[in-house]
């Protein structure tokens, strides 16, 4: 009896080179994530009657801010490995990111620019939240091609092949491993078609749903599934005997949890949310424009 089974390898984390000059997956897929985001939330914003002019400039900020902390707080957590080679700290071409860091930058950045441009923190966070899920679950991808971010040794069918040179010292003796860039993927996709549905129903059902409610949901929903992904992986950030990336999802989750019960249960709003009357007074859309 013949069972079906077949694995990842990567190809290798080159694209191509042209002399000394290499383009790489990680890099590409970076940037064919935030390209994808830009205009999938403007797309939104438009929905929503928000000028999408401004999400373009937030994504300068947002870059600004997400890039460097992403590798700040990789390379954070993982200080022995740089402090005998120092010059390896700003090759991000090479991997090495981590995605709380870059959401921390990104928030940062997002609080800066809101409160300089009279916006509502809340209801960016609301447009951006879709966009973002949907260019994790792109940029997972990443990790593929520079064969990293894998689990723990599997024989499933879907198993993953890691080259010797990649593989945990403590597991030179397996080749196959949980592909959990491939399993956040998924799970970022589920959690993208979920924020957008709630972004849609939002639309059909006016103030039934409260601003901020897709940036809390992303947290939960994301959060949820980093938690038992982290678990699967042997390369996890530790802060002592704890995985970091999971203490920050239980973190987040707890957050979200509680800013839904504020809006729901309380019944009150955000700090910073704005009316459209205020909206409109910030210039975010002229109020005689079409939608």
């Amino acid at each position: 009896m013949m069972i079906f089974a077949w694995q990842f390898q990567s190809p290798g984390p080159i694209l191509f080179e042209v002399g000394n000059f290499a383009i790489r997956w990680y890099g590409l897929l970076i940037a064919i994530a935030v390209l994808i985001g830009v205009n999938f939330s403007q797309f939104l914003a438009k929905r929503r009657g928000i000028k999408p002019e401004l999400l373009a400039d937030y994504v300068i900020w947002g870059i600004i801010g997400a890039i460097p902390c992403a590798r700040l707080y990789y390379v954070l957590f993982q200080w022995r490995s740089y402090a005998d080679r120092p010059q390896d700290i700003i090759a991000i071409w090479q991997g090495g990111i981590a995605i709380h860091g870059a959401i921390l930058g990104g928030v940062i950045a997002a609080l800066i620019f809101c409160r300089l441009n009279r916006l509502s923190f809340w209801q960016l966070g609301d447009l951006i939240a879709p966009a973002l899920i949907l260019g994790q679950a792109i940029g997972r991808w990443g990790n593929f091609f520079n064969s990293e971010a894998f689990g723990a040794p599997t024989d499933l069918p879907w198993k993953l092949y890691i080259p010797l040179q990649n593989r945990p010292l403590n597991l030179v003796e397996y080749e196959y491993f949980h592909p959990t860039f491939l399993y956040e993927s998924v799970w970022n996709l589920g959690v993208f078609a979920l924020l957008l549905y709630l972004f849609f129903w939002g639309l059909r059902h006016g103030d039934r749903l409260k601003t901020g409610t897709i940036f809390l949901t992303y947290w939960i929903a994301y959060s949820a599934g980093r938690v038992w992904i982290e678990g699967l992986r042997t390369d996890s950030l530790m802060l002592g005997g704890i995985r970091v990336a999971q203490l920050v999802s239980l973190t987040g989750m707890a957050l979200g949890i509680l800013g839904l019960v504020w809006l729901y249960v309380l019944k009150r709003r955000l700090p910073d949310v704005r009316s459209p009357r205020e909206l409109r007074e910030a210039e975010a859309i002229p109020e005689n424009s079409e939608t």
